[in-house]
Protein backbone atom coordinates (compact mmCIF):
# COMPACT_ATOMS: atom_id res chain seq x y z
CA UNK A 1 0.00 0.00 0.00
CA UNK A 2 2.71 2.52 0.59
CA UNK A 3 4.13 2.32 -2.76
CA UNK A 4 0.34 2.14 -4.63
CA UNK A 5 0.07 5.59 -5.11
CA UNK A 6 3.52 6.04 -6.12
CA UNK A 7 3.15 3.40 -9.04
CA UNK A 8 0.47 4.31 -10.38
CA UNK A 9 1.40 8.15 -10.28
CA UNK A 10 4.58 6.64 -12.79
CA UNK A 11 2.32 4.77 -14.90
CA UNK A 12 0.49 8.23 -15.27
CA UNK A 13 4.16 9.45 -16.50
CA UNK A 14 5.06 11.68 -13.22
CA UNK A 15 8.50 11.95 -12.52
CA UNK A 16 9.72 9.74 -9.63
CA UNK A 17 10.56 13.01 -7.48
CA UNK A 18 6.58 14.10 -7.70
CA UNK A 19 5.68 11.01 -7.51
CA UNK A 20 7.34 10.59 -4.09
CA UNK A 21 6.01 13.60 -2.52
CA UNK A 22 2.58 13.37 -3.90
CA UNK A 23 2.47 9.49 -2.25
CA UNK A 24 3.91 10.78 0.99
CA UNK A 25 0.96 13.34 1.07
CA UNK A 26 -1.66 11.10 0.42
CA UNK A 27 -0.57 8.49 3.02
CA UNK A 28 0.24 11.54 5.60
CA UNK A 29 -3.71 12.32 4.92
CA UNK A 30 -4.64 9.07 5.25
CA UNK A 31 -2.92 8.95 8.22
CA UNK A 32 -4.37 11.57 9.84
CA UNK A 33 -7.88 10.69 8.73
CA UNK A 34 -7.49 7.42 10.42
CA UNK A 35 -6.40 8.95 13.69
CA UNK A 36 -8.82 11.37 13.98
CA UNK A 37 -11.35 9.07 13.34
CA UNK A 38 -9.72 6.74 16.28
CA UNK A 39 -9.80 9.54 18.61
CA UNK A 40 -13.45 10.65 17.93
CA UNK A 41 -14.51 7.21 18.66
CA UNK A 42 -11.94 6.23 21.56
CA UNK A 43 -13.39 9.31 22.98
CA UNK A 44 -16.95 9.09 22.49
CA UNK A 45 -16.40 4.90 23.78
CA UNK A 46 -14.41 6.31 27.06
CA UNK A 47 -16.48 9.03 28.05
CA UNK A 48 -19.85 7.00 28.38
CA UNK A 49 -18.39 3.80 29.89
CA UNK A 50 -16.89 6.24 32.11
CA UNK A 51 -20.08 7.99 32.50
CA UNK A 52 -22.24 4.52 33.29
CA UNK A 53 -19.64 3.75 36.12
CA UNK A 54 -19.91 7.07 37.52
CA UNK A 55 -23.47 6.38 38.16
CA UNK A 56 -23.58 3.01 39.14
CA UNK A 57 -20.91 4.17 42.06
CA UNK A 58 -21.40 5.60 45.24
CA UNK A 59 -18.45 7.44 45.56
CA UNK A 60 -18.02 11.02 43.77
CA UNK A 61 -14.28 10.54 42.85
CA UNK A 62 -15.22 9.04 38.88
CA UNK A 63 -17.37 12.39 38.50
CA UNK A 64 -14.66 14.67 39.59
CA UNK A 65 -12.48 13.11 37.30
CA UNK A 66 -15.08 13.06 34.36
CA UNK A 67 -14.73 16.81 34.99
CA UNK A 68 -11.40 17.06 34.77
CA UNK A 69 -11.15 15.29 31.60
CA UNK A 70 -9.20 12.55 32.79
CA UNK A 71 -10.99 9.69 30.21
CA UNK A 72 -10.91 12.60 27.25
CA UNK A 73 -6.77 13.08 27.43
CA UNK A 74 -6.57 8.67 27.78
CA UNK A 75 -8.50 8.33 24.69
CA UNK A 76 -5.44 10.68 22.83
CA UNK A 77 -3.12 7.76 23.59
CA UNK A 78 -4.40 5.34 21.10
CA UNK A 79 -4.33 7.79 18.24
CA UNK A 80 -0.67 8.97 19.40
CA UNK A 81 0.23 5.73 19.20
CA UNK A 82 -0.93 4.86 15.99
CA UNK A 83 0.72 8.05 14.48
CA UNK A 84 4.19 6.82 15.98
CA UNK A 85 3.70 3.53 15.07
CA UNK A 86 3.08 4.34 11.18
CA UNK A 87 5.03 7.57 10.67
CA UNK A 88 8.14 5.68 10.07
CA UNK A 89 6.35 3.90 6.87
CA UNK A 90 4.85 7.26 5.48
CA UNK A 91 8.38 9.25 5.37
CA UNK A 92 10.33 6.41 4.38
CA UNK A 93 12.30 7.96 1.54
CA UNK A 94 12.22 11.22 3.52
CA UNK A 95 14.55 10.21 6.58
CA UNK A 96 14.87 14.31 7.93
CA UNK A 97 11.18 14.45 7.43
CA UNK A 98 11.04 11.30 9.75
CA UNK A 99 13.31 12.55 12.37
CA UNK A 100 11.70 15.96 13.14
CA UNK A 101 8.05 14.24 12.73
CA UNK A 102 8.97 11.54 15.49
CA UNK A 103 10.47 13.88 17.81
CA UNK A 104 7.55 16.12 17.41
CA UNK A 105 5.43 13.26 18.40
CA UNK A 106 7.60 11.89 21.26
CA UNK A 107 7.16 15.71 22.17
CA UNK A 108 3.44 15.60 22.09
CA UNK A 109 2.98 12.21 23.88
CA UNK A 110 5.30 14.05 26.76
CA UNK A 111 2.80 16.91 26.92
CA UNK A 112 0.06 14.14 26.68
CA UNK A 113 1.12 12.25 30.05
CA UNK A 114 1.53 15.58 31.60
CA UNK A 115 -1.76 16.66 31.02
CA UNK A 116 -3.41 13.11 32.48
CA UNK A 117 -1.30 13.46 35.24
CA UNK A 118 -2.39 16.87 35.88
CA UNK A 119 -6.20 16.15 35.31
CA UNK A 120 -5.53 12.81 37.75
CA UNK A 121 -3.93 15.26 40.71
CA UNK A 122 -6.51 17.82 40.34
CA UNK A 123 -8.91 15.58 40.28
CA UNK A 124 -7.08 13.87 43.67
CA UNK A 125 -7.02 17.68 45.14
CA UNK A 126 -10.81 17.92 44.29
CA UNK A 127 -11.71 14.76 45.96
CA UNK A 128 -9.79 15.38 49.08
CA UNK A 129 -11.58 18.98 49.48
CA UNK A 130 -14.87 17.48 49.51
CA UNK A 131 -13.37 15.20 52.52
CA UNK A 132 -14.02 17.18 55.96
CA UNK A 133 -10.76 16.39 57.17
CA UNK A 134 -9.09 17.68 54.84
CA UNK A 135 -11.26 21.12 54.11
CA UNK A 136 -8.86 23.03 56.26
CA UNK A 137 -5.48 22.14 55.13
CA UNK A 138 -3.57 23.16 52.10
CA UNK A 139 -3.90 20.41 49.54
CA UNK A 140 -3.40 22.82 46.64
CA UNK A 141 0.69 23.24 48.03
CA UNK A 142 1.24 19.79 47.81
CA UNK A 143 -0.35 18.68 44.03
CA UNK A 144 1.04 22.40 43.15
CA UNK A 145 4.66 20.87 44.29
CA UNK A 146 4.55 17.28 43.00
CA UNK A 147 3.06 19.38 39.72
CA UNK A 148 6.44 21.07 39.78
CA UNK A 149 8.65 18.15 39.83
CA UNK A 150 6.37 16.86 37.29
CA UNK A 151 6.99 19.48 34.76
CA UNK A 152 10.45 19.89 35.22
CA UNK A 153 10.88 15.97 34.39
CA UNK A 154 8.75 16.77 31.45
CA UNK A 155 10.74 19.74 30.42
CA UNK A 156 14.53 18.22 30.71
CA UNK A 157 12.85 15.39 28.76
CA UNK A 158 11.85 17.53 25.93
CA UNK A 159 15.05 19.14 25.58
CA UNK A 160 16.72 15.96 25.67
CA UNK A 161 14.77 14.88 22.67
CA UNK A 162 14.77 17.82 21.03
CA UNK A 163 18.63 18.32 21.33
CA UNK A 164 19.23 14.76 21.12
CA UNK A 165 21.65 14.66 24.37
CA UNK A 166 20.51 11.54 26.44
CA UNK A 167 18.23 12.85 29.94
CA UNK A 168 21.06 12.11 32.26
CA UNK A 169 23.51 13.64 30.83
CA UNK A 170 21.38 16.25 30.15
CA UNK A 171 20.54 16.57 34.05
CA UNK A 172 23.82 16.51 34.93
CA UNK A 173 25.09 19.18 32.95
CA UNK A 174 21.68 21.19 34.21
CA UNK A 175 23.01 20.32 37.95
CA UNK A 176 25.89 22.99 37.24
CA UNK A 177 23.78 25.41 36.79
CA UNK A 178 21.83 24.82 39.95
CA UNK A 179 22.71 28.25 41.27
CA UNK A 180 20.58 29.82 38.39
CA UNK A 181 18.26 27.45 38.79
CA UNK A 182 17.54 28.24 42.66
CA UNK A 183 17.48 31.81 41.98
CA UNK A 184 14.79 31.80 38.94
CA UNK A 185 12.71 29.24 41.31
CA UNK A 186 13.47 31.16 44.62
CA UNK A 187 9.67 32.03 45.64
CA UNK A 188 8.47 28.83 44.48
CA UNK A 189 11.05 26.79 47.15
CA UNK A 190 10.24 29.56 49.49
CA UNK A 191 6.89 29.10 49.77
CA UNK A 192 7.28 24.77 49.36
CA UNK A 193 9.25 25.30 52.61
CA UNK A 194 6.57 27.69 53.87
CA UNK A 195 3.59 25.24 53.54
CA UNK A 196 5.22 22.35 55.11
CA UNK A 197 5.83 24.34 58.35
CA UNK A 198 2.25 25.85 57.88
CA UNK A 199 0.86 22.48 58.05
CA UNK A 200 3.07 21.14 60.03
CA UNK A 201 2.39 23.48 63.04
CA UNK A 202 -0.95 24.13 62.24
CA UNK A 203 -0.52 27.90 61.74
CA UNK A 204 -3.22 28.59 59.24
CA UNK A 205 -6.03 26.57 58.14
CA UNK A 206 -8.60 27.62 54.85
CA UNK A 207 -11.85 28.93 56.86
CA UNK A 208 -9.62 30.58 59.83
CA UNK A 209 -9.99 34.39 60.40
CA UNK A 210 -6.61 36.05 60.21
CA UNK A 211 -5.82 39.57 60.22
CA UNK A 212 -2.49 41.04 58.57
CA UNK A 213 -2.17 44.20 59.09
CA UNK A 214 1.43 44.57 56.46
CA UNK A 215 -0.52 43.35 53.69
CA UNK A 216 -4.07 44.87 54.61
CA UNK A 217 -5.89 41.27 55.29
CA UNK A 218 -8.31 41.22 57.54
CA UNK A 219 -11.08 38.27 56.88
CA UNK A 220 -11.29 34.99 56.18
CA UNK A 221 -8.22 32.08 53.95
CA UNK A 222 -10.23 30.73 51.47
CA UNK A 223 -7.27 29.22 49.49
CA UNK A 224 -3.94 28.20 50.68
CA UNK A 225 -1.05 27.28 47.49
CA UNK A 226 2.29 27.03 47.13
CA UNK A 227 3.15 30.81 46.46
CA UNK A 228 0.70 32.88 47.68
CA UNK A 229 -2.39 32.65 50.44
CA UNK A 230 -5.86 34.67 49.42
CA UNK A 231 -7.75 35.84 52.00
CA UNK A 232 -10.92 37.64 51.85
CA UNK A 233 -12.18 40.53 53.44
CA UNK A 234 -14.93 41.65 55.23
CA UNK A 235 -15.50 44.40 52.73
CA UNK A 236 -15.23 41.13 49.98
CA UNK A 237 -12.21 42.00 48.53
CA UNK A 238 -9.39 39.71 47.75
CA UNK A 239 -6.27 40.02 49.41
CA UNK A 240 -3.17 38.19 48.12
CA UNK A 241 -0.30 37.20 50.30
CA UNK A 242 3.07 35.64 50.03
CA UNK A 243 3.12 32.17 51.27
CA UNK A 244 6.41 32.32 53.10
CA UNK A 245 5.12 35.51 54.95
CA UNK A 246 3.01 33.55 57.00
CA UNK A 247 6.52 32.22 58.80
CA UNK A 248 8.17 35.38 58.27
CA UNK A 249 6.04 38.38 59.21
CA UNK A 250 3.80 38.54 62.29
CA UNK A 251 -0.32 38.26 61.75
CA UNK A 252 -3.27 37.40 63.79
CA UNK A 253 -4.91 34.01 63.64
CA UNK A 254 -9.01 34.52 65.73
CA UNK A 255 -9.40 30.86 65.23
CA UNK A 256 -8.56 30.44 69.24
CA UNK A 257 -11.37 32.26 69.79
CA UNK A 258 -13.99 31.09 67.55
CA UNK A 259 -13.31 27.60 68.90
CA UNK A 260 -13.30 28.87 72.36
CA UNK A 261 -16.96 29.54 72.55
CA UNK A 262 -16.70 33.07 73.37
CA UNK A 263 -15.31 36.65 72.00
CA UNK A 264 -13.56 39.19 74.03
CA UNK A 265 -15.46 42.49 74.72
CA UNK A 266 -12.45 44.85 76.29
CA UNK A 267 -13.63 48.39 76.24
CA UNK A 268 -13.81 51.14 78.68
CA UNK A 269 -15.58 54.86 79.65
CA UNK A 270 -13.78 57.30 81.34
CA UNK A 271 -15.59 58.55 84.26
CA UNK A 272 -15.05 62.28 85.76
CA UNK A 273 -13.32 62.23 88.58
CA UNK A 274 -14.79 65.48 89.80
CA UNK A 275 -17.88 63.48 90.18
CA UNK A 276 -16.86 60.47 92.12
CA UNK A 277 -17.97 61.48 95.95
CA UNK A 278 -18.71 59.24 99.30
CA UNK A 279 -22.47 58.50 99.87
CA UNK A 280 -24.68 59.77 102.49
CA UNK A 281 -27.40 57.80 103.74
CA UNK A 282 -30.03 59.45 101.48
CA UNK A 283 -27.70 58.50 98.73
CA UNK A 284 -27.76 54.71 99.89
CA UNK A 285 -31.91 55.11 100.55
CA UNK A 286 -32.43 56.38 96.78
CA UNK A 287 -29.64 53.86 95.33
CA UNK A 288 -31.64 51.05 96.76
CA UNK A 289 -34.41 51.65 94.70
CA UNK A 290 -31.77 50.29 91.68
CA UNK A 291 -32.99 46.40 91.64
CA UNK A 292 -29.26 45.06 90.74
CA UNK A 293 -27.70 46.85 93.92
CA UNK A 294 -30.23 47.14 96.48
CA UNK A 295 -29.44 43.88 97.87
CA UNK A 296 -25.48 44.50 97.57
CA UNK A 297 -26.43 48.21 99.17
CA UNK A 298 -28.51 47.00 101.69
CA UNK A 299 -26.03 44.07 103.54
CA UNK A 300 -23.02 46.45 103.16
CA UNK A 301 -24.18 49.68 104.70
CA UNK A 302 -25.24 47.31 107.73
CA UNK A 303 -21.75 45.80 107.71
CA UNK A 304 -20.11 49.50 107.40
CA UNK A 305 -22.53 50.57 109.66
CA UNK A 306 -21.39 47.91 112.37
CA UNK A 307 -17.80 48.61 111.43
CA UNK A 308 -18.18 52.24 112.16
CA UNK A 309 -19.63 51.79 115.34
CA UNK A 310 -17.77 48.83 116.85
CA UNK A 311 -14.57 51.38 116.14
CA UNK A 312 -16.58 54.56 117.49
CA UNK A 313 -15.91 56.42 114.14
CA UNK A 314 -16.87 60.26 114.11
CA UNK A 315 -19.41 60.14 111.05
CA UNK A 316 -19.86 63.44 111.76
CA UNK A 317 -17.29 64.06 108.48
CA UNK A 318 -18.45 61.78 105.91
CA UNK A 319 -14.36 60.98 105.05
CA UNK A 320 -13.93 59.03 108.54
CA UNK A 321 -14.19 55.01 108.91
CA UNK A 322 -15.18 53.02 106.20
CA UNK A 323 -17.69 54.70 102.95
CA UNK A 324 -19.66 53.49 100.21
CA UNK A 325 -18.84 55.72 97.00
CA UNK A 326 -20.90 56.32 93.63
CA UNK A 327 -17.74 55.13 91.64
CA UNK A 328 -17.87 51.55 93.63
CA UNK A 329 -21.86 51.22 94.31
CA UNK A 330 -21.75 51.80 89.88
CA UNK A 331 -19.01 49.09 89.15
CA UNK A 332 -20.98 46.54 91.33
CA UNK A 333 -24.14 47.52 89.16
CA UNK A 334 -21.96 46.86 86.31
CA UNK A 335 -20.65 43.42 87.25
CA UNK A 336 -24.05 42.04 88.05
CA UNK A 337 -25.58 43.40 85.00
CA UNK A 338 -23.15 41.71 83.04
CA UNK A 339 -23.84 39.10 84.92
CA UNK A 340 -27.31 38.77 84.37
CA UNK A 341 -26.64 39.98 80.51
CA UNK A 342 -27.90 36.95 78.02
CA UNK A 343 -25.52 37.05 75.93
CA UNK A 344 -22.55 37.01 78.01
CA UNK A 345 -20.60 33.53 78.30
CA UNK A 346 -20.51 32.83 82.43
CA UNK A 347 -18.03 30.21 81.42
CA UNK A 348 -15.16 32.50 80.34
CA UNK A 349 -13.72 35.30 82.72
CA UNK A 350 -16.01 38.15 83.56
CA UNK A 351 -15.15 41.30 85.39
CA UNK A 352 -15.83 44.74 85.43
CA UNK A 353 -12.50 46.72 86.41
CA UNK A 354 -10.92 50.02 87.30
CA UNK A 355 -7.99 51.34 85.05
CA UNK A 356 -5.15 53.53 86.01
CA UNK A 357 -6.56 56.96 86.28
CA UNK A 358 -5.90 59.13 83.23
CA UNK A 359 -6.25 63.52 82.71
CA UNK A 360 -9.50 62.82 81.65
CA UNK A 361 -11.18 60.84 84.34
CA UNK A 362 -10.85 56.61 85.67
CA UNK A 363 -11.45 54.51 82.99
CA UNK A 364 -13.96 51.85 83.97
CA UNK A 365 -13.26 48.76 81.71
CA UNK A 366 -16.00 46.04 80.97
CA UNK A 367 -13.93 42.56 80.30
CA UNK A 368 -15.90 40.08 78.95
CA UNK A 369 -16.86 37.18 76.07
CA UNK A 370 -20.02 37.23 74.19
CA UNK A 371 -21.76 33.91 72.96
CA UNK A 372 -21.69 34.38 69.84
CA UNK A 373 -18.80 35.24 67.70
CA UNK A 374 -20.45 36.37 64.79
CA UNK A 375 -19.14 40.07 63.89
CA UNK A 376 -22.38 41.44 63.68
CA UNK A 377 -23.98 39.62 66.60
CA UNK A 378 -20.78 40.52 68.61
CA UNK A 379 -21.11 44.25 67.55
CA UNK A 380 -24.76 44.65 68.51
CA UNK A 381 -24.33 43.13 72.01
CA UNK A 382 -21.33 45.53 72.74
CA UNK A 383 -22.99 48.23 71.36
CA UNK A 384 -26.47 47.45 73.65
CA UNK A 385 -23.99 46.86 77.19
CA UNK A 386 -22.48 50.34 76.75
CA UNK A 387 -25.67 51.78 75.58
CA UNK A 388 -27.19 50.96 79.05
CA UNK A 389 -24.22 51.67 80.18
CA UNK A 390 -24.02 54.99 79.28
CA UNK A 391 -27.58 55.91 80.09
CA UNK A 392 -27.19 55.02 83.42
CA UNK A 393 -24.27 56.64 84.80
CA UNK A 394 -26.11 59.47 85.54
CA UNK A 395 -28.78 57.65 88.59
CA UNK A 396 -25.32 57.32 90.06
CA UNK A 397 -24.60 61.06 89.69
CA UNK A 398 -21.48 59.98 88.02
CA UNK A 399 -20.95 61.57 84.25
CA UNK A 400 -18.40 60.61 81.41
CA UNK A 401 -15.53 62.87 80.22
CA UNK A 402 -16.60 64.28 76.80
CA UNK A 403 -13.19 66.37 75.04
CA UNK A 404 -15.22 70.20 74.41
CA UNK A 405 -13.25 71.99 72.27
CA UNK A 406 -13.33 75.95 72.53
CA UNK A 407 -14.98 77.66 70.13
CA UNK A 408 -12.20 80.71 68.88
CA UNK A 409 -14.34 82.88 68.07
Amino acid sequence: MKHFIYDLLIEKGLSETNAAYLNMLALLLALLLIAFIVDFITKRLLERFSSGIAKRTKTNFDDILISNKLPRNIAHIIPLVILIEFVPQVFLDFENAENIIEKTLKVIAIILTLRIIRSLLNSVKDYLKTLTKFKDKPIDSYIQVFMIFVWLLGVFSIFAIVTGISFVKFATTLGAASAVILLIFKDTILGFVASIQVSINDMVRIGDWITFENYGADGDVTEINLATVKVQNWDKTITTIPTYALISDSFKNWRGMMSSGGRRIKRSVIVKTSTIKFLTDTDIKRFKNIELVSNYLENSSKEIEKYNNNHNINKSVLINGRNLTNFGVFRKYLQTYIENHSAINKEMTLMVRQLEPTPQGIPMEIYAFSSDQRWQNYEYIMGDIFDHILASVKYFDLEIYELTVANKD
